[in-house]
């Protein structure tokens, strides 16, 4: 069989976070510094509006661009928090997730041989996206002097005449990086010089830090008509496992992703869709709850990688650091490894998001402080043991 399996699905590599966490679910007692999901239970009242759903009976299709109310609830929210408005009714579509609306979007643009450049480490299924629906992945490196920003001159010398889409994820997925407005509109200049679509995946907007502003290059000037923005609840309200996602874009795109969306997956549960309209109406006070917790365990996780040695870059959003950790002579895999058999500790070597994460591990804070302080206890003995040449021994 394996003769017959298609090529570009064949030679795909395995998710270097899932491959990783195969050998961590075999072990016992690990303190897990990998996944990235809040530890937080869904507040009750997004789960009571999931519970009264299915009282009510409510157990059928939607329209395949989603709930009619829920759509309008997006419209709302976006307009409030991302300064750009949206037609329910033709611009938005509600998706199995963000990674669903991430797939069905490039599905939607991607011709074969089209390039979708995109900023690395970033999140570990863009570039196989890319490859699924037959295009050409681009990576472009970002580097920690320049905090993990997409620098405009460094695009520039990527984009060709094949270029087709921009994939951007900002707050990021692993670094934690942010992008400002000064940076943001010169890659906006870009992709209305070049002509690019652009794709923005913003899940982590809501968690920021130090009073930090989230921009969205969708509400640039000239942006709108050529950008897709992709939104969720899973991070912010801590619904990971109600698989809502959704794409604000132009009609004829949305149009686009519906079709394959209606013959792929047709549309999201709507037990979670109704939930999603009460975490988007209602969820505030409980996204603020959880922010606040999220930059307490990022102050004490980044002073603490820093005592130890570990050159770490100050995160302003998401609950993921990078710590550099190529001053202890080791391989990003080879450090994850022996941490995880030495001390119980798992965090996610950094190749898995992408060439530029060797030297760098992601470490998430979306595990409750005491966790996280007893992690970093260990990772500072691993550390000491590796500098004074014993991390063969750790392994």
């Amino acid at each position: 069989m394996a003769d017959r399996i298609a090529h570009h699905v064949r030679d795909l590599p395995r998710s270097g976070i899932r491959d990783f966490f195969e050998i961590v679910q075999s072990m016992k007692e690990v303190i897990s510094l990998g996944i990235g999901e809040p530890d937080f239970m869904t507040p009750w009242h997004i789960r009571e509006a999931a519970i009264y759903s299915l009282e009510k009976g409510h157990t059928g299709y939607t329209s395949n661009l989603g709930l009619p109310r829920l759509r309008a609830v997006i419209s709302k929210y976006v307009e409030e928090h991302f300064s750009v408005s949206y037609q329910p009714e033709r611009e938005i579509i509600v998706t199995v997730g963000v990674s669903e609306a991430i797939d069905i979007a490039i599905r939607a643009l991607v011709n074969p041989g089209d390039e979708v450049l995109y900023h690395e480490p970033c999140y570990v299924s863009y570039s196989p996206s890319v490859v699924l629906a037959h295009g050409v992945p681009v990576a472009i490196p970002t580097k920690s002097e320049d905090d993990f920003a997409l620098d405009a001159e460094a695009l520039a010398t990527r984009i060709t005449p094949r270029s087709k889409v921009l994939l951007l994820n900002f707050p990021t997925n692993p670094t934690g990086a942010t992008m400002d407005r000064a940076r943001m509109e010169k890659i906006a200049a870009l992709c209305v010089k070049h002509d690019l679509i652009v794709i923005t995946d913003e899940i982590y907007s809501e968690i920021r830090y130090d009073g930090s502003e989230h921009v969205s290059i969708a509400a640039m000037p000239g942006m709108r008509e050529r950008t897709l923005l992709l939104h969720g609840v899973s991070k912010a309200f801590a619904m990971t496992g109600f698989r809502i996602g959704f794409g604000c874009g132009p009609q004829d795109l949305v149009e686009a992703m519906m079709k394959v969306h209606q013959y792929a997956m047709l549309c999201a549960p709507i037990t979670s869709q109704e939930a999603a309209v009460e975490a988007l109406l209602h969820g505030a006070p409980a996204v603020e709850n959880m922010r606040r917790e999220y930059e307490l365990r990022r102050n004490y996780i980044v002073s603490s990688l820093n005592d130890m040695g570990l050159e770490t870059f100050l995160p302003r959003g998401s609950f993921y650091v990078f710590p550099r950790i190529e001053s202890t002579g080791m391989s990003s895999r080879d450090f994850a490894m022996g941490l995880l058999k030495a001390e119980n500790v798992a965090a996610v070597p950094g190749p898995a998001f992408g060439a530029p994460g060797e030297g760098y591990l992601r470490c998430s804070y979306a595990t409750a402080l005491p966790k996280i302080k007893e992690a970093m206890s260990r990772m500072t003995r691993y550390v000491e043991r590796a500098r004074k040449g014993q991390f063969a021994e750790a392994v």
